[in-house]
């Protein structure tokens, strides 16, 4: 199940950066709009990658005790 967690939370990863690819495409162009997208999208990357980092730091521990 752990396992799972953590795929998971990779994709989510994933999707949050192919997301930022686009906003980061239509800022470089001059929407203002996507730079706000963007920057909030990097936060949430930063976040989810916590998270992830947390998991599997968890299971690796759990495994070990076991």
């Amino acid at each position: 199940m752990s396992t799972e967690l953590i795929v998971e939370k990779w994709n989510e990863i994933k999707v949050i950066v192919e997301s930022l690819e686009q906003d980061v495409a239509k800022n470089s162009g001059g929407n203002g709009s996507a730079g706000v997208r963007a920057r909030r999208g990097l936060r949430l990357l930063k976040k989810a990658s916590s998270d992830l980092v947390k998991l599997t730091l968890e299971v690796e521990k759990a495994r070990k005790a076991n």
